[in-house]
């Protein structure tokens, strides 16, 4: 009866899943910079740079400083950079000091993350957005980052291949 009793207690916590992402995929981004919003409705954002995202997308990188984006709790934040494709906000990065409290407010929030060997980051992946964790040296780069935006990208690059296919 108490093996039955303990290997159940085992057995629950190992069935429940193991994030809570709904939260997540509720808030779609870092405070009020939502993912796949315009990025004319971004406080202080101010252009800094064209790229070429994954070696063929056009896109912009934008940053901002405004007061109300600059602390996470007590964290102070250093940078925020917005990289948008066809003016819509697909890529948050969101660099603080290392602070242990930016982990722990991000599992409260979105649950435990998991760990990738590959990358050496944390991340939470939902079904529309994923957030990475990535400690450096001296800072936390947390990046948020919207899947219908990219997916829209790579839609964009097939009509193209296909209006030069039908032009032979």
């Amino acid at each position: 009866m108490k093996f039955a009793l303990l290997f159940l207690l085992f057995l629950i916590p190992a069935s429940l899943p193991a994030q809570d992402l709904s939260e997540l995929e509720r808030r779609n981004g870092f405070k009020e910079i939502k993912l796949g919003l315009p990025i004319d409705s971004i406080k202080a954002a101010a252009f800094k740079k064209d790229i070429i995202e994954r070696k063929e997308f056009p896109a912009k990188v934008y940053e901002t400083e405004h007061p109300d984006y600059m602390t996470i709790g007590d964290v102070p934040v250093k940078k925020i950079e917005l990289k948008t494709y066809q003016g819509l906000i697909y890529e948050i990065d969101v660099i603080t000091p290392k602070d242990p409290k930016v982990m722990r407010g991000l599992e409260k929030s979105y649950g435990k993350a998991t760990y990738s060997i590959r990358t050496e980051s944390y991340y939470w992946k939902g079904t529309t957005i994923s957030l990475v964790y990535k400690g450096h040296r001296k800072d936390i780069r947390l990046t948020y980052r919207s899947g219908p935006v990219i997916s829209k990208m790579y839609q964009d690059k097939g009509k193209q291949i296909e209006e030069v296919a039908e032009d032979f």
